[in-house]
């Protein structure tokens, strides 16, 4: 049974949980090796209950097989892949900090929401990490792109040291392999899908934009973009895709960045960014023209509090 202080293949001590999913459970966990040495990291294992599971398995292995295969500074790195006592577990680096979701929320509590220099900040590195995946050459030195297929608020990673790094490649696909789940079945959270996927339901470049955009959309309104009751009510508003001005809701925002998101989530993809590189220079030119562009120094600032507010409710 997992537990705090007990080991995975004998030397990643579990701390605490992360996170929990359906299937695996996120530790924080110390790794440690010969002569003291020790590092924090992530790891994920399957939980006990679907150890046995072949899909679920085949689905765990991909993504361990996908994400080492992505090597970028905005993107969580994959250490280490294994089975112990038929349970498959992934270690990845740890990113001491908070996701965007969370830290959006945190600041709703706090009467506030995040400055629109931080977002598009955290926007461009985020879209740096995309735009690595997307672009991947293999060994072969073809091109071989990989799409995420889940860019949400709770897959991008801040670090109290400000560097942003996308995490969770689970439910991508390198085009290289076959599908892993049936031809009917969309991956995904629905709330963020491309209009376009239900019909195509071929992810590219240009669908994780759009998520990216639903993602930026959120962060600046703190709300969520499309609503319902249900999974089917959100997925049928997310089909629709009509997509509110951000001025409605943040009218200090300025037009300049307001129209980069919302073209992000154009209902056509031609009508989107050709690719993750292209949507970032054209935040990083706007941001040059402001004085308060938050560096990496400012961004950790901003988690800091943040999570000092959630350790002790009080801001510094």
């Amino acid at each position: 049974m997992d537990e705090p202080g007990s080991l995975v293949a004998g030397r990643y001590e579990l701390v605490e949980i992360a996170g929990s999913g359906g299937m695996a459970t996120v530790w924080r966990a110390i790794q440690r090796g010969a002569a003291g040495f020790e590092r924090p990291v992530g790891l994920k294992r399957v939980k006990a209950q679907f150890a046995h599971d072949r899909s679920f398995r085949e689905m765990f292995v991909e993504e361990a097989r996908v994400a080492a295969q992505l090597v970028h500074p905005n993107i969580v790195q994959i250490y280490d892949f294994g089975v112990e006592e038929g349970r498959y577990f992934l270690v990845m680096e740890w990113v001491e900090g908070i996701n965007l979701a969370r830290f959006c929320s945190s600041m709703v509590e706090l009467g506030s929401l995040p400055p629109w220099t931080f977002v598009a900040a955290v926007g461009i590195e985020a879209l740096r990490g995309l735009g690595a995946a997307h672009e991947r050459i293999d060994g072969q030195g073809q091109m071989a792109p990989i799409f995420h297929r889940d860019v949400t608020p709770q897959n991008i990673l801040i670090g109290t040291n400000g560097v942003v790094k996308l995490t969770d490649f689970g439910l991508a696909r390198a085009t290289d392999r076959a599908r892993m789940t049936e031809p009917d079945v969309i991956k995904g959270k629905v709330g963020y899908l491309a209009p376009e996927l239900p019909h195509t339901k071929t992810p590219n470049a240009r669908t994780d934009i759009y998520a990216l955009g639903v993602s930026l959309w959120q962060s600046l309104s703190g709300r969520r973009l499309f609503e319902g009751r249900d999974q089917l009510e959100i997925f049928l508003a997310a089909k629709q895709g009509e997509v509110p001005p951000v001025a409605e809701f943040r009218p200090d925002v300025p037009q300049a960045f307001a129209s980069i998101v919302e073209r992000a989530l154009a209902r056509d993809p031609e009508d989107r960014f050709e690719s993750a590189g292209q949507m970032a220079r054209v935040i990083a030119r706007l941001l040059r023209t402001v004085d308060d562009n938050p560096d990496a120094s400012m961004i950790g600032q901003s988690v800091g509090e943040v999570l000092t507010f959630l350790r002790t409710g009080q801001t510094r």
